[in-house]
């Protein structure tokens, strides 16, 4: 059931980022692609439908794949040392 959970928040959070980061192309407060960013790196940890939406777009564009790597390294320390284990 603990997973279950984890995963149902994982997933609402990475989709909340992923509306923020739309909101934010259109509204100059909000940093609309950091926030995509985030909600994808989140939803590509449970959502398989993530994780290739993911790799067409790190094919498509280079640059993107390389910020997006090293974000996800970022990503994947702080998740370490919160939580102080690898997912």
């Amino acid at each position: 059931m603990a997973r279950s959970l984890k995963r149902y928040v994982i997933l609402s959070l990475g989709w909340f980022f992923v509306f923020l980061g739309i909101l934010g192309l259109f509204l100059p407060i909000l940093q609309g692609i950091l926030f995509l960013l985030i909600g994808f790196i989140l939803l590509t940890r449970e959502s398989e439908w993530a994780k290739r939406q993911l790799e067409k777009l790190k094919s498509r564009y280079p640059r993107f794949a390389e910020k997006y790597d090293e974000a996800e390294a970022r990503a994947e320390r702080l998740w370490q040392r919160i939580f102080g284990k690898k997912s």
